[in-house]
């Protein structure tokens, strides 16, 4: 049974909070970040990684338009990685897709170039991910992965991420085909480890 009256006194999507990890901050993402931002649209792994097809130059007019925009959404949540050592904003985590009559989302997360392997990407990923069962009340958090990132793919698994199936020959880069790994995590799975399922696997030592 919902609970309705717990569910109406939920912040929404159009409530963009800030979040605070141990080497990320999330906070909502503005236009003046663009200038930080746009390696990542200017890079060609970042570019295969995501699976996005582009002609050429980004338009930089149309990225800060997207970005002016961002905090009058009240379906998604983006929100800026900021690198608590240095303060600089290095990524982006966003919850999207909203379907609010299934109570999921979808979720994905980029970082720019030269910022890959620190574990930011983990924790802004609990974080944002957190949010979004414990303060707007979702059940499934969704994303796709494609299978020659498995990188990203391990970042997902670490926290809680679940692969549920393939979608074959989903993406055409450069003449080869590749599969698609759709991948959730529920708030049932949340609750239990927190987005660290190898901890709770284990247990205490």
């Amino acid at each position: 049974m919902v609970d309705h009256a717990r569910r109406a006194t939920r912040p929404g999507f159009l409530d963009k909070p800030t979040l605070r990890g141990e080497r990320v901050l999330l906070r909502p993402v503005t236009v003046d970040d663009v200038p930080a931002l746009l390696p990542m649209f200017r890079d060609a792994e970042a570019s295969r990684l995501t699976g996005s097809h582009g002609d050429g130059e980004p338009d930089e007019a149309q990225i800060r338009t997207w970005y002016e925009t961002r905090g009058a959404q009240d379906d998604r949540l983006d929100l800026a990685v900021v690198e608590l050592t240095t303060g600089n904003v290095v990524g982006e985590a966003v919850l999207n897709a909203w379907d609010p009559g299934n109570e999921s989302c979808g979720f994905r997360i980029c970082l720019v170039p030269g910022t890959y392997g620190h574990g930011l990407g983990t924790e802004a990923t609990r974080l944002i991910v957190g949010h979004g069962f414990e303060e707007l009340g979702l059940h499934r958090v969704s994303l796709e992965v494609y299978a020659f990132n498995p990188r990203a793919r391990r970042v997902y698994e670490k926290a809680g991420f679940v692969a549920e199936g393939v979608l074959r020959d989903a993406l055409l880069w450069e003449g080869e085909r590749v599969d698609a790994v759709v991948m959730s995590i529920l708030a049932p799975e949340w609750f239990r480890h927190r987005g660290r399922p190898e901890a709770a696997e284990h247990g205490p030592a």
